[in-house]
């Protein structure tokens, strides 16, 4: 007889195992299908090729951020983290894929770039006392938050609380609504066991989960050419928000 519930952790870690084991891309154990993901560099994934993030090299030249602590979340092959770090951000970078930052690392490497590589699940990571305690002056995501089942939003905030300094920035990307990832309700993942490669959002849906933080910009990511210097797909929503001053 298992009556082992007793914390909030308990009933997501309970919620996590009503999915696929192969639906799992968000946990310490979804990092083998990410090692698959990566494993093949010359595959044509626009965001395999090492430019940043219009909407990042945007708020930069906008004076919307500036340089101080900065965490890259879901880091991938590093390409957003290397271009933080030539910003003159102090980064740290973390992905599942064991693939990923060896890749990450590598780039780092040749560009002179000082990028400190974590491996493992951004949640543990910060927790208290863990190795990722902040505070981060800027938090970017980049394709992390979309792959979340809807019970680790809570997750994904109490990330934020913890280690978001006061008047520190959240960049994030994600799917936008009627232009990539699932638009099924959120109940519905659960009794289907799988999350259909990402969910989608609305401008409302994140103002609602964000909401104790403020935005400052929320848009279309735009449509960069290939021979753009930066990436850019409009399927996607850019959104920079800052936690208050006196949170």
């Amino acid at each position: 007889m298992d009556r082992d519930i007793r914390s909030v952790e308990d009933v997501l870690d309970l919620l996590d195992g009503l999915f696929a084991t192969e639906a799992d891309r968000w946990s310490a154990d979804g990092s083998a299908w990410w090692d698959g993901f990566y494993a093949d560099r010359s595959k044509p994934v626009p965001f395999f090729v090492a430019k940043p993030d219009e909407h990042l090299v945007s708020y930069a030249e906008r004076g919307l951020i500036t340089p101080g602590r900065a965490l890259d979340l879901g880091c991938g092959p590093g390409r957003n983290a290397l271009h933080l770090a030539a910003l003159g951000h102090e980064v740290d970078a973390v992905d599942l894929s064991p693939v990923a930052i060896e890749w990450a690392t590598g780039r780092a490497r040749e560009a002179g770039a000082d990028v400190r590589f974590h491996r493992g699940d951004a949640f543990a990571l910060t927790a208290a006392g863990a190795e990722l305690g902040g505070p981060y002056d800027l938090i970017h995501d980049s394709g992390c938050f979309h792959h979340l089942p809807p019970h680790r939003r809570i997750s994904y905030l109490a990330l934020l609380e913890r280690v978001l300094a006061p008047g520190g920035h959240l960049a994030l990307t994600c799917f936008a609504a009627g232009a990539m990832g699932s638009e099924l309700p959120d109940a519905a993942f659960y009794r289907q066991g799988g999350l259909g490669g990402g969910l989608a959002y609305t401008p409302e849906s994140l103002r609602w989960i964000f909401s104790e933080l403020e935005e400052v910009e929320l848009r279309r990511m735009s449509d960069e050419p290939a021979d753009s210097a930066h990436f850019g797909e409009p399927f996607l929503w850019t959104a920079l928000f800052r936690r208050p001053d006196n949170r």
